[in-house]
């Protein structure tokens, strides 16, 4: 292939797996997947974050990847942790991070799982794109009863389209998730049903637990064309075992996002962060969050306890496997944190609150 042919399949990948670059924008003045009025992160056609750079454009995506600090990754990356089988229901709070960015939230009662992604590839397509280097935490199989999913956005690595309509038709979950992103899951199951909201919406899941939608700074694409024509978002859950925090994808900005949660909500008793995805920083800054700024959110929002997700199971950006991990140990001991307040989470690894309060 000329390398010409090969960037446009390099960028378009980029693009269709984290986001991507702004360069065929130009080629769609109407949005697909949402209609609505204008607002402070809506122009129309287009979310943006406010204060959000300039999108990148094909040639920063061939500087990054033809350019050097490309760590090796094996083709396996293992979890120490077996594959877990959760309990059906859950008084207190459990967490079992299935892979990547997907986790279990056993709260109350009620079983949310958040950015269910099975598939082998982060990618639309089966045959390139990030490859998984160990299987979920939790065998689908043994998944107890869902209540409720919820989506930050629709990259590949978040959105799993086929698993979310496997989960519909198996367990008929309540499918929250930011504005567009319902005319996606649809294209999966036309019959499933999602409550949308924009930031600052909230949905009532039952038992006491309410999830918020609160802003993050990203952007979407599913496609080379669509990009930022779905909303993004991060999630407050008011629970009666707390306030949980998570964050899908973001970057740090100026950090007056994470800052409004706690004004807003309070401190909470979990945050679940994300800490890889990270360099090169003069690219990926602006949308993934690296260690450090991570530890940087866990301070500003008060928590008791974080856990570390979006590491380790798809190559996505520059580092190794085990760096994210390792930056997290470093930039912990510089802020003087036990290392156990903020837990880098492996593949059927899970987190106790060890009380049913």
């Amino acid at each position: 292939m000329k390398n010409h042919g090969f960037l446009k399949l390099a960028s378009a990948m980029t693009v269709m797996t984290l986001g991507g670059v702004g360069y065929a924008a130009h080629r769609r003045s109407r949005n697909p997947y949402y209609r609505g009025p204008v607002s402070d992160h809506f122009d129309g056609v287009r979310f943006f974050s406010p204060g959000q750079p300039p999108d990148k454009g094909l040639g920063d995506v061939a500087r990054w990847q033809f350019g050097s600090g490309r760590e090796a990754w094996p083709a396996s990356v293992p979890s120490p942790f077996p594959q877990d089988t959760p309990p059906e229901r859950v008084d207190g709070l459990r967490v079992v991070h299935i892979g990547h960015a997907s986790l279990l939230i056993q709260v109350a009662g009620r079983n949310i799982l958040i950015d269910p992604v099975y598939a082998k590839r982060a990618s639309p397509v089966g045959f390139t794109g990030p490859k998984r280097a160990n299987p979920p935490g939790i065998a689908f199989t043994a998944l107890p009863p869902i209540d409720a999913v919820l989506i930050t956005h629709n990259h590949y690595d978040h959105l799993d389209g086929p698993i979310l309509a496997r989960l519909w038709a198996e367990h008929a979950p309540t499918f929250v998730a930011p504005l567009g992103n319902d005319a996606i899951l649809r294209t999966y199951d036309a019959t499933i049903p999602v409550e949308t909201r924009d930031w600052g919406g909230s949905v009532d899941l039952g038992g006491g637990i309410t999830v918020h939608l609160v802003p993050a700074n990203h952007w979407s694409a599913r496609g080379v064309n669509d990009r930022r024509m779905a909303l993004w978002c991060a999630f407050v859950l008011t629970t009666p075992q707390g306030l949980l925090y998570h964050v899908g994808d973001t970057g740090y900005g100026d950090g007056a996002i994470f800052r409004e949660v706690r004004q807003r909500f309070g401190a909470p008793r979990l945050a679940t962060l994300p800490i890889g995805a990270y360099e090169p920083r003069w690219f990926m800054q602006p949308q993934h969050m690296n260690p450090e700024e991570a530890v940087r959110v866990f301070r500003e929002v008060g928590a008791t306890q974080a856990l570390g997700h979006h590491w380790g199971t798809f190559r996505l950006t520059n580092e190794g496997p085990g760096e994210p991990a390792e930056a997290l140990g470093r930039a912990l001991a510089e802020a003087a944190l036990p290392a156990e307040r903020f837990l880098a989470l492996r593949p059927g690894q899970v987190w106790d609150s060890g009380d049913d309060r």
